[in-house]
């Protein structure tokens, strides 16, 4: 007897993919058929975001969609708009099921609540591509920071930290799945804390037990790099990337945003970034447009931004977000305003993106080839630089040098020795 085909869908950080993941996983090995489509599945699962206003309305168009696209398809809606906003989305028209992040982890039970069962074969039988070159894992979750703008505090309330034993043995499991690359996320992966090991001394475990070819770290923050952390970038398994969260570079906006550091500690934070890992990438974000920031603010801000050469900055208009501090703050700017700002720093975005990816032309890097499109294979750098290179073979997880040698779209041409 067939089982119920489900197709997933994630909105939002790095955090949602990894639970995807897992959730995707749980359910190949349950025995449940996961497809790619929407047309020919039988459930529909959204794992929401709801950092943004954007992020709710994107998921509000996801779920309408999927329902004109298959009438008869099961909607289910989990995660953080979930968990803030239950009623929301069980108000669209087809949503069968809203789950926020406490009760996520019963969807198996829950779909056969629905009458949504497994194939009656062997779970074994039921197979998955996860892609077999990255697999995002789970550390850790939650926030108690409350920063001025965030809203993850009130959707993510239970801080916690895997065990140790239990992220080598995932990592482990991918190993033997083939998976080359794992990148280790959470909501505050520096606050990670587990019977007295503290992320560190996790990172050690992993480099010591485990067979992982490379090993990311999703986001980090300034006050949580420290030498003995960065020490651990002599093992090249490593990728020298990081993600170190800016938000703003101009310090009165970092005080009313509650941040716990101030541009200078961030800049002391790149600066030994850099000592330590030379080709590090370091990306980030900012936020334009938050309550009360004036135009010189934003030129602090630009200027940081500027003068620190980020390999990439993701750039959001601030956006309300209900029972946040921010919400309630006098001097809201107004969405032409934020629309301004922000357009000046995707274009400064741009050209630090392309800046970085040119210090490295005429060099060679191992590069993780992903996927392939018109004949072009894609994949990164361990400092994630996106290559591309045309080849008739199957590239798919396969790592090797590069040359890379010129600009190209969003990344870099390169030439792999072995095309």
């Amino acid at each position: 007897m067939s089982g119920t085909r489900v197709t997933l869908d994630t909105l939002g950080c790095k955090l949602n993919q990894a639970e995807t993941e897992s959730l995707a996983r749980q359910l190949a090995a349950a025995g449940y058929e996961l497809v790619d489509s929407v047309e020919e599945a039988d459930v529909y699962i959204l794992n929401t975001c709801t950092v943004t206003h954007i992020a709710d309305r994107k998921a509000r168009n996801l779920l309408r969609q999927a329902h004109r696209r298959n009438s008869h398809i099961r909607l289910i809606a989990i995660g953080c708009y979930a968990e803030r906003s239950h009623q929301e989305l069980a108000w669209i028209e087809g949503v069968d099921l809203v789950l926020g992040n406490d009760q996520k982890a019963r969807v198996l039970d829950r779909l056969s609540e629905l009458g949504c069962f497994p194939s009656s074969s062997s779970a074994s039988q039921s197979r998955y591509d996860y892609g077999r070159n990255r697999s995002f894992l789970k550390i850790q979750d939650g926030c108690d920071n409350f920063c001025g703008y965030c809203i993850v505090p009130l959707v993510r309330r239970r801080v916690e930290s895997v065990p140790v034993e239990k992220v080598i043995s995932e990592i482990g499991n991918r190993v033997a799945d083939g998976v080359r690359e794992v990148v280790l996320t959470g909501t505050e992966i520096g606050a990670y804390h587990s019977h007295g090991v503290n992320l560190t001394g996790l990172l050690k475990r992993v480099l010591a037990e485990t067979g992982v070819t490379r090993l990311r770290l999703s986001s980090l923050q300034p006050q949580e790099i420290s030498t003995e952390l960065l020490e651990l970038w002599k093992d090249h398994r490593l990728c020298p990337h990081f993600h170190l969260s800016l938000q703003s570079g101009s310090d009165s906006v970092l005080q009313r945003m509650k941040r716990r550091y101030t541009s200078a500690d961030y800049q002391r934070a790149v600066t030994s970034i850099r000592k330590a890992a030379p080709d590090a990438a370091i990306t980030t974000d900012v936020i334009s447009g938050f309550p009360g920031e004036t135009e010189a603010e934003f030129e602090e801000s630009y200027d940081f931004c500027r003068q620190t050469g980020f390999a990439r900055i993701h750039v959001f208009p601030y956006s309300r977000r209900p029972g946040t501090e921010a919400a309630e703050m006098p001097g809201q700017v107004s969405d032409r305003v934020k629309k301004e700002r922000t357009q000046r720093m995707l274009t400064l975005a741009g050209e630090s993106a392309r800046n970085f990816r040119q210090c490295f032309l005429g060099i060679t890097m191992p590069v993780l080839w992903e996927q392939k499109s018109g004949g072009i294979w894609s994949g990164y750098t361990g400092n994630y630089i996106k290559v591309y290179a045309r080849s008739g073979e199957d590239l798919a997880n396969q790592l090797g040098p590069v040359k890379l040698e010129s600009i190209y779209k969003d990344g870099v041409w390169g030439r792999w020795s072995d095309l």
